[in-house]
């Protein structure tokens, strides 16, 4: 071999290490990214879990799940953590929802990351409703599809002037999971049926109101809040009960203002009843009110297949249990993901 190819053949064996040593970095700096997207910390009696990807709205991800699950086996093990608190960093939302580039990405590259996302994210779902220690979700700002999964389940719910909540997944193909098809058809009346098909948005105090939260405190006093839970000294659910409940009659923000949709829950409640899909279009068109086909607009704009799934999913939901309406939602996630 000349002097010329292996003068080459040396250049394309260095080309190629720093190459290597490039992506080895970006590897690291990717692991590292994530390792920062959850915090996790001890403070007095307590466990902190802080969502901790702002640009994003705190969206949910595989390593956050992962690790929220973890923690959560490890402090409910540990005779020093009485209770545990979840929130979001930034200030503008709790969690917005799944990280959908995440998902999407990976389900382009073929790989089989969508049965393990919904799986492990349904798991840590049932994991915090049958959590044996107070679990205190802050959900002071955007509170969104997975968000409400890592919040709804939870023994306490607190919610702010700042909390906005919404089922938006058949604007996108999909339907309401993470326990959707449990929790939303077990509110008041229809108003569940109605929040999963139109995706409509509540706001504030009406998050409490119609009990996604059970209670609502002033988003300023939030960090007090944090204060006087975690120096609580070996506080029981009523200890905790009691703290919340200081921290909701204080709050006068927006008391005297009614449910935005409390004039509509008649009509909600009459048009939203049907089995069908078409049964529902049908009562809006034939209420003919400025509020009705409104959301008749809405539902058009909708998936129709996952308008009908939706409802199909509620409709079942509504007399199981918990542990069975995740196992639905497993399957029909693999279903509308292929």
């Amino acid at each position: 071999m000349g002097q010329e190819n292996v003068w080459r053949l040396m250049q394309r064996f260095s080309s190629f290490r720093r190459t290597n040593i490039i992506l080895q970095h970006l590897r690291m700096s990717k692991h590292t990214e994530a390792a920062n997207d959850i915090l996790l910390e001890r403070k007095g009696c307590a466990g902190v879990m802080i969502l901790n990807r702002p640009k994003l709205h705190n969206a949910l991800n595989l390593y956050m799940t992962r690790q929220i699950y973890s923690q959560l086996k490890k402090w409910e093990q540990d005779p020093e953590t009485f209770l545990v608190i979840i929130k979001g960093a930034g200030g503008k939302a709790f969690c917005a929802g799944g990280d959908i580039r995440e998902l999407s990405e990976a389900t382009k590259a073929k790989q089989k990351f969508a049965e393990v996302f919904f799986r492990e994210e349904y798991i840590l779902n049932n994991a915090i409703a049958s959590f044996q220690k107070p679990y205190i979700a802050l959900m002071d700002g955007i509170t969104m599809g997975g968000g409400v999964g890592i919040s709804v389940h939870g023994q306490f719910r607190v919610a702010t002037e700042k909390s906005v909540f919404a089922m938006p997944e058949t604007a996108i193909g999909l339907f309401p999971d993470v326990g959707g098809g449990y929790f939303l058809p077990r509110l008041q009346g229809k108003l569940g049926y109605f929040l999963a098909l139109t995706g409509f948005r509540l706001k504030g105090r009406d998050v409490h109101r119609v009990g996604i939260a059970t209670h609502f405190v002033d988003s300023a006093k939030m960090g007090m809040l944090e204060e006087d839970l975690v120096a609580l000294k070996s506080p029981s659910k009523e200890d905790v009960a009691a703290v919340l409940g200081t921290y909701h009659t204080q709050s006068k923000i927006d008391q005297d203002k009614s449910f935005i949709l409390e004039e509509h829950m008649d009509k909600i409640n009459s048009c939203f009843s049907a089995n069908t899909v078409e049964q529902i279009i049908e009562n809006l068109q034939q209420d003919g009110s400025p509020f009705a086909l409104q959301q008749l607009k809405v539902i058009n704009q909708m998936s129709p297949t996952s308008l009908k799934i939706t409802l199909r999913h509620l409709i079942n939901g509504s007399s199981q249990t918990l542990q069975d309406v995740l196992t639905m939602e497993y399957r029909l996630s693999q279903a509308c993901m292929f």
